[in-house]
């Protein structure tokens, strides 16, 4: 986790000047769905929005010259070849937090503001992970299980309380900082790690990560996917903790090894995850496995008692809905005005 880029680090990349009203129409291209308030406020505050959800990336390149401004999620990736079409193109929001599915040092070099919206779903994101580990804690997910098919088995579900752990965060932005305020309420030491420096804070002390792996109980990752944390999560990770630990991961699911994370299940140096993200995930985060096959680790994942799964929900819910969309509105607003 040596550097860091830029895209991940700064919420919007800053033109030379703003801009200060709308003499010219700005019009922007929506490709995919949102809160309808994204829409109403803009067209309310004077720009001109398109919706096309259903065109493909070739089709929108086409067309993507027309426009100022483009609105996404994660249908396709905005590359070079999107970019060098988008000969107008003065901003780009990801209604979300990440933005890896943009080549952002392109656009940058070719002065496109970048916007995303991590403080929109940092509160859901932080009571998803408290809620995965807090599940996997009093084995809730296989209890729950036992006595839907007629079993009632109290001792193999003996539960670990959270107070007296040492909760682990790594990346200790938006997300990771919602996660640390969750675990206010416990007798718990958090402890961070991240590669910036002196962004600790009373919810967090920050420490490096040899003592992070020494200490932790619980490992949290709120990091991005970049070249530095992709496979970060890996056999050789996990064996430097110096004790068996939980794992949560509610950031990218290719952050994490998944072959390595089963070796570590099946070795009980890893007691149990929660994976609201996986590996085999598709960069447009819809669905999973493009040819249809399941890989081994995998299935191991969905049979094991001591892993919970959900389908990339942490930051889904219906509050941040609508707060990701207000972010992303109030963000190119504060562009021109």
């Amino acid at each position: 986790m040596n550097g860091h880029n830029i895209c991940y680090r700064t919420n919007i990349v800053t033109l030379d000047s703003k801009i200060n009203n709308l003499k010219t129409p700005i019009k922007i291209l929506h490709i995919d769905s949102n809160h309808p308030l994204l829409l109403e406020q803009l067209q309310e505050a004077g720009f001109v929005n398109h919706e096309d959800f259903t065109s493909s990336k070739e089709e929108i390149e086409a067309k993507i010259h027309e426009y100022q401004g483009i609105v996404i999620r994660s249908r396709f990736k905005i590359d070079k070849t999107f970019i060098d079409k988008a000969i107008n193109l003065q901003f780009i929001a990801r209604v979300g937090a990440g933005l890896e599915s943009i080549d952002c040092d392109y656009a940058i070099s070719k002065n496109i503001q970048l916007i995303a919206a991590p403080e929109g779903n940092s509160n859901a994101v932080g009571e998803h992970a408290l809620a995965m580990l807090l599940s996997l804690f009093n084995n809730l997910n296989q209890a729950h299980s036992e006595i839907k098919s007629g079993q009632w088995n109290r001792e193999s579900n003996r539960g670990h309380e959270l107070d007296g752990k040492t909760v682990g965060i790594i990346g200790y932005g938006n997300m990771g900082k919602a996660f640390a305020k969750k675990l206010r309420g416990f007798d718990v030491e958090v402890l961070c790690y991240d590669i910036l420096d002196h962004i600790g804070d009373a919810n967090a002390k920050q420490v490096s990560l040899k003592e992070l792996q020494e200490k932790a109980d619980v490992l949290s990752l709120h990091i991005p996917w970049t070249p530095e944390t992709d496979k970060m999560v890996n056999s050789t990770f996990i064996n430097a903790f110096a004790k068996p630990f939980w794992l949560i991961n509610t950031s990218r699911g290719k952050n994490v090894v998944t072959a390595d994370l089963v070796t570590a299940l099946q070795s009980k140096k890893i007691l149990g995850a929660g994976l609201d993200v996986l590996e085999y995930e598709k960069l447009s985060f819809e669905s999973l496995f493009q040819d249809g096959t399941i890989p081994e680790a995998f299935q191991y994942v969905l049979k094991a008692n001591n892993v919970i799964l959900t389908p990339h929900i942490a930051g889904w819910t219906f509050e941040s809905h609508e707060k990701l969309a207000q972010v992303i509105v109030d963000k190119i607003k504060g562009m021109y005005f």
